[in-house]
């Protein structure tokens, strides 16, 4: 089956069924469609940029895919298990980031939607698990609340528009292949020599200030970053060479600029 086929038929079939009467996709079809079909991946996938005029061409399959995440009730939430629980959150809190860029395209940042007295991320206007909530509430609420997740990796997962955010992924996140899907990012993230590179010449890593802002995090997981950072120090290196060095530890940490402009196509 073709994607044109494939989107016509999700789309028939949503407009058949009532939503409440319809179970919960998992696979996250619509979105994958949307992603696949406007995501273009470069260099290996370390970023992605986002072809955000052509989603607003996409607004019906877009609309259908919002409501549909809209549609599920905190007890139906509830009783899934925690993969797919995790699942749906990243996805949801992607697709509305990116659906709030088309809405006020061309904005040059996604800063500039919020104001001096509210950011775009304390915004409630995704409705979502009963209410309306806030990007800010969807992460630091019901993803980073401790022991529910502890999952770090979900900041190389959750994306901001921008070019310097971690790049958005040509396709859906899905509890199936969620670890693999997660550890993948982190892999591609850290490759990314632009933003997170090992200066032998220094025994300094410098990396991305996401780092920095969720240092906490991946402490928890991880020890520290440095002991993060050796253990993937094979994609943080230029050299293979540089590997033993990074291995003896007491590496610094420096903490680059992020580039807040649109990721557009």
């Amino acid at each position: 089956m073709t994607m044109k086929h494939l989107w016509v038929s999700a789309v028939f079939l949503f407009v058949l069924c009532p939503l409440s009467a319809v179970a919960f996709d998992h696979h996250h079809g619509l979105w994958d469609i949307v992603l696949k079909k406007h995501v273009v991946m470069r260099d290996n996938g370390t970023w992605s940029q986002v072809d955000y005029r052509g989603i607003t061409n996409d607004k019906a399959l877009m609309g259908t895919y919002l409501n549909q995440l809209s549609s599920v009730r905190l007890n139906e939430y509830d009783s899934w298990s925690r993969d797919k629980k995790l699942a749906f959150l990243i996805n949801a809190y992607n697709a509305f980031t990116i659906d709030l860029v088309v809405r006020n395209y061309k904005v040059k940042s996604i800063r500039d939607i919020g104001s001096m007295f509210k950011s775009v991320w304390s915004i409630r206007y995704i409705p979502i698990l009963g209410r309306k909530r806030s990007l800010d509430e969807i992460e630091h609420e019901l993803i980073r609340q401790k022991g529910v997740f502890d999952e770090p990796r979900i900041h190389v997962a959750l994306v901001c528009a921008s070019i310097g955010c971690p790049p958005l992924k040509n396709e859906a996140y899905t509890y199936e292949n969620l670890n693999d899907q997660l550890e993948k990012a982190l892999i591609l993230f850290l490759s990314d020599k632009t933003r997170n590179r090992y200066d032998a010449a220094k025994k300094t890593y410098r990396v991305s200030p996401i780092f920095k802002w969720y240092e906490g995090d991946f402490k928890d997981k991880y020890g520290t970053l440095e002991k993060m950072f050796i253990g993937y120090a094979r994609f943080l290196s230029r050299d293979p060479k540089e590997i033993p060095q990074m291995m003896k530890g007491g590496a610094a940490i420096e903490f680059g600029d992020y580039n807040w402009n649109l990721n557009d196509r």
